[in-house]
């Protein structure tokens, strides 16, 4: 199974004071000699952690393949077009939310998808959608004829957390306090089945399957298990241990558990 390591959040810290350290392009040395297979980045509407000059500095000098995680907004497109990464992956923004918190709406946003798609196929570039797991959703993905979907493992991840750590503290999390921990665990094998069927059911329609949100060393087991997924991406789980172990350690633990 493949690794991408997201490095979001290297930028989430020079960001909180606004100065010029850590810098992520600094990260792209490690994360290369750890093994891991992929740089990721989200490079958001509100610029609130990876910024143009990150994206392209880290596209342009990364000797791993780059990942970038975008919204269709057009003037953002037109900064992926210029920027050329290896895969666009489209998410759904919102700039309240502290992270992203569920999957791309293929079906309400078909027409304008199709019309990005396109874009970034005439450029060369391979798309991935952040998707929840849904057949529906799979379905309509294959007829967008992107390479790649990414499932949103967070449904999964939150009542994992809720179970075993009790550190989740998004809405489906907070839902879930309200149930006992029996519900929560047939919930939680509910999740992993809804996991397994929509990543079959993309490997049948011939598209790469990935997955990615809330994943982290205690509960990447069970995602690694699926034979039809191929790609994890991680990013604050391993950005946090780094702080202690350092990073190209943290990504080596990951890719322990991962292979």
């Amino acid at each position: 199974m493949l690794l991408g390591v997201n490095i979001d959040h290297i930028a989430v810290l020079r960001e909180a004071r606004k100065i010029n350290d850590p810098d992520p392009l600094d990260a792209l040395f490690f994360v290369k000699r750890s093994g891991a297979d992929q740089i990721t980045i989200h490079l958001r509407e509100d610029r609130r952690h990876i910024n143009d000059d990150d994206a392209q500095k880290i596209i342009s000098q990364s000797q791993l393949p780059v990942n970038l995680e975008c919204s269709m907004n057009d003037e953002i497109i037109e900064k992926v077009l210029a920027l050329s990464p290896h895969r666009a992956t489209l998410v759904p923004e919102k700039r309240e939310e502290v992270t992203t918190e569920g999957g791309l709406d293929v079906l309400k946003y078909f027409d304008a998808l199709n019309q990005t798609v396109k874009r970034l196929h005439q450029a060369q570039i391979e798309v991935s959608l952040f998707i929840d797991p849904s057949s529906e959703t799979i379905e309509a993905a294959h007829r967008l004829g992107v390479e790649w979907v990414e499932l949103h493992t967070g449904l999964y991840a939150n009542i994992y957390a809720m179970l075993y750590a009790n550190l989740a503290r998004t809405p489906h999390a907070i839902a879930a306090l309200r149930l006992d921990r029996k519900t929560l665990h047939i919930k939680l094998e509910a999740s992993i089945v809804e996991l397994e069927n929509a990543a079959n059911l993309a490997r049948r329609l011939g598209m790469k399957v990935a997955a990615g949100h809330g994943l982290n060393y205690q509960n990447v087991k069970r995602i690694v298990a699926m034979p039809a997924i191929e790609e994890l991406n991680i990013g604050q789980s391993i950005i946090a241990r780094s702080v202690f172990v350092g990073l190209e350690s943290a990504v080596q633990e990951m890719l322990g558990l991962v292979r």
